[in-house]
C-alpha cells in the first residue's frame, strides 16, 4: 500500500495529513472550515483515496494560511508516495458535472509544478468561504506535489456547485494518474527514462 503522513507545523498552523492513495475513499477530515472539509472530502470520495486531515489554524485572521497550508502537506505527501513512479498511468482527465456546472481537470506527474487555473466563480464567498482560496490550495498542493494541473470550469451558475466539480473532477483525474498501467509494467512513462 502506498501510504504516508505528513506532519507540518508552523506558527500559523498544525496540520497532520495521512494518505493512502490505494484506499477506497474514505475520510476524516477536520479543519476547522466546513465547506473546505467538504471539498477535500470530494477528493478522497472520488480519488478512492483513504485520506485524514487535522489542522488547526489561525483563523481569527482568516483561512487562507490553513487552507494554504493543507495544499502543501497534502502536495508533500503525494510527492513523497510518487519518488518511485515506474509503472504509473501519468497523465488522467475528467469531467465532472453537477447540475447546471461542469469542470474539466488533467493531471500529469511530471515532476514539474504548475498550475493552469481557469475558474470564474459567478460569487466571491460560498458560504463564508473565499473563492479566491482554492487557487491557493491547489498552488501549494502543485509545487509540492511537482505535478502539472490543469483545472477549468466549463460552467455553472452556483459558486458552490463549481467548486465541487473542480474537487470532484481532481479527485478522479488524480485517481486515473495515479493507477499502475499492467501494460508498462515498471517502465516511466516518458521518453526520457525518468520523471
Amino acid at each position: 500500500m502506498r501510504k504516508i503522513e505528513k506532519i507540518r507545523n508552523t506558527l500559523e498552523t498544525k496540520i497532520t495529513v495521512t494518505v493512502n492513495i490505494d484506499g477506497t475513499g474514505n475520510s476524516k477530515i477536520n479543519t476547522g472550515i466546513g465547506f473546505f472539509d467538504h471539498m477535500l472530502e470530494q477528493i478522497a470520495r472520488h480519488g478512492l483515496i483513504d485520506l485524514e486531515i487535522a489542522a488547526t489554524g489561525d483563523l481569527i485572521v482568516d483561512a487562507h494560511h490553513t487552507v494554504e497550508d493543507v495544499g502543501i502537506t497534502l502536495g508533500q505527501a503525494i510527492g513523497d508516495l510518487l519518488a518511485e513512479k515506474g509503472g504509473l498511468r501519468r497523465y488522467g482527465h475528467a469531467y465532472v458535472p453537477l447540475d447546471e456546472a461542469m469542470s474539466r481537470v488533467v493531471v500529469d506527474i511530471s515532476g514539474r509544478p504548475g498550475l493552469t487555473y481557469d475558474v470564474n466563480y459567478t460569487r466571491a464567498l460560498i458560504g463564508t468561504f473565499d473563492c479566491d482560496l482554492i487557487y491557493e490550495f491547489f498552488q501549494g498542493f502543485v509545487n509540492h506535489a511537482n505535478i502539472t494541473l490543469h483545472i477549468d470550469n466549463l460552467r455553472g451558475r452556483n459558486a458552490h456547485h463549481q467548486a465541487e466539480t473542480v474537487f470532484k473532477a481532481f479527485g478522479r483525474a488524480l485517481r486515473i494518474a495515479l493507477e499502475f498501467d499492467e501494460r508498462a509494467g515498471t517502465s516511466i512513462a516518458s521518453t526520457k527514462g525518468t520523471l
